[in-house]
């Protein structure tokens, strides 16, 4: 066997950054003038969930428009169980992060009236959401990578996985110096090298994004594997309300695509969900019809392809003008082409799929966890803004108030701070090469299989506890893997998927009720008072 390379020095900065969308981008930036930052992500730095956004961002900039409607309805469709106070930060802020985003040279489009032109998405009231065509994330991306690259005191590390947070007791003293529990950056595993590195720090913050990726069909990238929420749990923050997983109603069913979402602005504009024989549905479900919130429309979908045994329902936008489609939809106009489907003449097939994780790490609205040192943004984090489900197109939106929030709170603090203590390097000597990676393979796909089976659209005890029983014995499998084999990326996006899978249906199990997100019909009511499951770790058991 080749002799392995010898560990990699610790690399210091002031803050260390694990992902680099649009929250990840964002804290940097509004860092960066007073602090050294690093910014990792897992793939290419464009390879997260912002750049695939299609729909836009929400904010309160019609006339008549106000941020109490922008509240309200934020509160409604996450059925009682948001953080009013959580609503009212991030809404309050939203003009402004729009207008920071127009200075960084995001296009948006231009209106007629306003500056910008308004679409109007399910949940929502009024027109508030700003858009670029319907690439508004790819825009966002590519204006805050412009951005951090010209910054000197960014530095940008694509290619590195994360592996577990440094606490205390990950010091060369063993923790011995009387600081008490703390995060002090991260280890990564270098994709190009294979050695893992240490990125030190004072200040940490996740913003990795989501877990939809634990379902076997998802509208997300492939790196959506809920990593921040597993190694926040592994070090000691509690995390809640994971039970709320927001299945998109309408991803293309294609047989060459698996993953391409048709954004719910299409619906917002006019289009129709219809039966093959031509019938609209919607309005049997709920009186707001194609715009209700996502939780109903899922639902509504799914009840329909089980009760007539369909593989998919229908998006129908060819009763709108055709120049109209073709010019607030171009990319996914020019997709659905390649596949053969014009939709200007016939309508799209589409299915349900996982899209967005509504729980996440605690914070408050600061972003700080329960760790000191560490905080989480974004799709990582439980910040209360979206309750039991996320209203459309405020995700960017709170990506950009608590990347501003948390940088705000660390430069408080008074980053740069005083040197971390020394940090151990990460340690090889009792492991070896994999020989056996069809175990890797196999249990990532039974553990997406069962997922989407039992703790999917629709729920019940009995499914749940069915995929209770298979997490456990994947946990154990998986848990014995890795401490006798080198981590390599599969293993670690494994390891930090079962992990969130028993987080959802612990959550799952103990919510005895349906809302929003949330539904089974053992328990089909919803309770008189919306409260937060919330699940704290047990030291003892990792």
């Amino acid at each position: 066997m080749a002799k392995r390379a010898p560990a990699p020095a610790a690399q210091n900065f002031d803050v260390v950054i694990v992902g680099s969308g649009a929250a990840g981008l964002t804290a940097a930036l509004n860092l960066a003038d007073r602090a050294r930052v690093v910014v990792l992500s897992k793939g290419a730095l464009s390879a997260g969930s912002t750049a695939w956004a299609q729909g836009g961002i929400a904010a309160v900039l019609e006339r008549g428009d106000t941020f109490e409607s922008h509240i309200d309805d934020t509160m409604v469709a996450g059925a009682g169980l948001n953080d009013r106070r959580a609503v009212e930060f991030v809404v309050e802020n939203a003009p402004a992060a729009i207008a920071r985003l127009a200075d960084l040279g995001v296009p948006f489009n231009p209106g007629d009236r306003e500056r910008f032109h308004l679409t109007q998405e399910g949940g929502h009231s009024r027109r508030r959401i700003v858009h670029v065509d319907d690439a508004t994330g790819w825009a966002v991306q590519q204006a805050l990578e412009r951005a951090a690259r010209a910054h000197p005191n960014i530095t940008l590390a694509p290619e590195r996985v994360g592996v577990d947070l440094i606490t205390e007791r990950h010091l060369a003293d063993g923790g011995g110096d009387g600081g008490g529990r703390r995060c002090h950056g991260l280890y990564a595993l270098n994709r190009e090298t294979g050695l893992v590195e240490r990125f030190v720090a004072p200040a940490t913050i996740l913003a990795t994004g989501g877990a939809s990726r634990v379902y076997l069909y998802s509208t997300n990238p492939d790196g959506a594997t809920g990593d921040g929420i597993a190694m926040a749990w592994r070090a000691g923050c509690r995390v809640a309300n994971l039970e709320f997983n927001q299945f998109h109603p309408t991803c293309l069913y294609h047989p060459q695509v698996k993953n391409f979402l048709i954004t719910e602005a299409m619906r917002g504009e006019g289009g129709k969900l219809r039966l093959p024989d031509g019938e609209r549905f919607m309005p049997r479900f709920d009186p707001r019809e194609e715009l209700a919130p996502r939780d109903v429309v899922a639902r509504a979908i799914d009840h329909e392809m089980k009760r007539l045994g369909l593989e998919h329902v229908l998006l129908d936008v060819t009763h709108l003008d055709p120049d109209f489609v073709i010019g607030h939809f171009p990319t996914i106009y020019r997709r659905l082409v390649e596949l053969g489907i014009d939709p200007t003449k016939q309508p799209i097939p589409v299915v349900p799929a996982a899209h967005y994780t509504c729980g996440g790490v605690s914070i408050d609205r600061a972003g700080r966890t329960d760790l000191p040192g560490l905080y989480a943004i974004g799709e990582v984090s439980q910040s209360g803004l979206h309750g039991a489900n996320r209203m459309a197109s405020n995700s960017l939106l709170e990506c950009l108030v608590f990347g501003q929030a948390a940088a705000e709170d660390i430069l408080a603090l008074g980053a740069p701070a005083e040197p971390v203590p020394a940090v151990r390097p990460w340690d090889e000597s009792r492991v070896t090469d994999s020989d056996e990676e069809i175990v890797v393979t196999h249990n990532w796909a039974e553990l997406r299989r069962f997922m989407w089976d039992y703790v999917g659209i629709v729920r019940t005890t009995k499914r749940l506890e069915r995929a209770g029983h298979r997490v456990a014995l994947l946990k154990g499998e998986i848990a014995e893997y890795y401490a006798n084999f080198r981590v390599n990326p599969n293993l670690l996006e494994l390891r930090n998927l079962v992990t969130v899978a028993d987080l959802i249906v612990r959550s799952a199990l103990a919510r005895k009720e349906s809302r929003g997100l949330h539904y089974t019909l053992d328990y089909p009511q919803a309770l008189p008072d919306a409260v937060d499951t919330i699940l704290t770790p047990d030291p003892e058991k990792p």
